[in-house]
């Protein structure tokens, strides 16, 4: 299958959209991580993107050498935003083949808090395992560094031969148009039946 890069809508601040509903009440892992490339914005960074890169004045969105615009899917800031405000903690696991692209549009694309000052994305990050390779090498560094269990973890990505982290004890919830609020609670909710936080 064959992905193109979507047009996608301007992300939205996080002062108009509130968190995810699975937030407010119920066990929520402690480390949720995102692979990057359809699930966090909707292109693969290694081929769709040619740099050099340059910021929209308001680092919602950066443009490459061929005027091309790229962005986070709608929801992304806003949960990001969320996840931090909440005290979870926050990984990438990338197998991208261009890890300082990765690297570089996380810090291109800001995100604003609800009073609307912003920051780098990247800085809403705790960990980062962006290179080529299996997710479970993303996942065994993931856990050394950050000390959790893997069943107190939650992965996020649109690629189902990644679900093998499961082997580990992380749960995985695939993906298939982006990240956004639903798909958030269905994740939650995977892995509260998992675990018997029901």
């Amino acid at each position: 299958m064959v992905k193109k890069v979507s047009k996608d809508a301007p992300a939205a601040e996080p002062s108009s959209i509130s968190p995810p509903s699975s937030f407010e009440e119920g066990a929520l892992p402690k480390l949720i991580v995102f692979d990057l490339d359809y699930t966090l914005w909707p292109f693969w960074v290694d081929t769709h993107v040619t740099p050099p890169l340059k910021a929209s004045a308001d680092h919602s969105s950066a443009k490459d050498r061929t005027g091309e615009t790229f962005a986070f899917y709608y929801e992304v800031p806003s949960i990001l935003y969320s996840l931090r405000e909440r005290g979870i903690k926050v990984g990438a696991a990338s197998r991208t083949s261009a890890p300082d692209l990765g690297r570089e549009m996380l810090r291109l694309l800001h995100i604003a808090d609800v009073e609307g000052k912003k920051r780098k994305s990247i800085e809403y990050f705790d960990y980062l395992e962006i290179y080529p390779g299996s997710k479970i090498t993303h996942f065994t560094k993931l856990q050394k560094a950050s000390g959790l269990a893997y069943e107190d973890m939650l992965f996020f990505d649109d690629e189902a031969r990644n679900r093998n982290v499961e082997t580990l004890g992380v749960t995985m919830h695939l993906v298939r148009d982006g990240v956004n609020k639903a798909e958030i609670n269905n994740g939650i909710k995977a892995w509260r039946k998992r675990h018997g936080h029901e």
